[in-house]
């Protein structure tokens, strides 16, 4: 799922016509990807997914375990062995989402043969929608690959003065500065 829409990139780089429009979807794509490996997230979650964490991400100190994703929204919790946890019996960390880890209120965090301490149904992502900067990235980057593929030149820098054009190199360093804020530390 693009962060953007067909008719928002049209909309911010003029485009009337339809011609381009299956080469602009998978700009939007494209774009989408460079997004979530630049910055280690998934901005948006569409469906329930349901992810099994074992013993590794149990803190045993603190008794938290860590989901090592964004988890936005939670459908519901199992341990290793299928029971379903009550909401009171975890909090989540921190209390609003993203959240990274849970805190199991009564009981532990118990491995079944398998290493499996639990089953996380929910929405694994930073939000449910991208925020409004990362659907603007989005745009940004798909408008910067789409005038790319009339250039004749790639990865230069050169001086203006010398009557050559310059073509940045990389990411574009507007969208690197709204991208960093977003960057997961591994």
């Amino acid at each position: 799922m693009a962060y953007a829409t067909l008719n928002e990139l049209k909309t911010y780089l003029n485009v009337q016509s339809s011609a381009d429009d299956t080469l602009l979807t998978a700009l939007l794509e494209r774009a989408t990807a460079v997004i979530e490996r630049y910055a280690c997230r998934r901005f948006a979650a569409s469906a329930d997914e349901t992810r099994s964490l074992t013993a590794s991400q149990v803190d045993t100190a603190s008794g938290l375990l860590f989901l090592y994703e964004d988890l936005v929204v939670v459908t519901e919790v199992r341990d290793g062995y299928g029971t379903e946890i009550a909401s009171s019996d975890y909090a989540l960390m921190p209390p609003r989402g993203p959240h990274y880890a849970i805190q199991r209120l009564s009981g532990s965090w118990w491995p079944n043969r398998s290493g499996v301490v639990a089953q996380i149904t929910g929405r694994w992502a930073y939000s449910v929608t991208p925020p409004p900067d990362i659907v603007h990235v989005c745009l940004r980057l798909a408008g910067y690959f789409y005038r790319q593929k009339d250039a004749q030149v790639f990865d230069v820098t050169a001086f203006p003065d010398a009557g050559q054009i310059t073509i940045p190199r990389g990411i574009p360093a507007d969208v690197k500065v709204i991208l960093e804020f977003y960057r997961r530390l591994s």
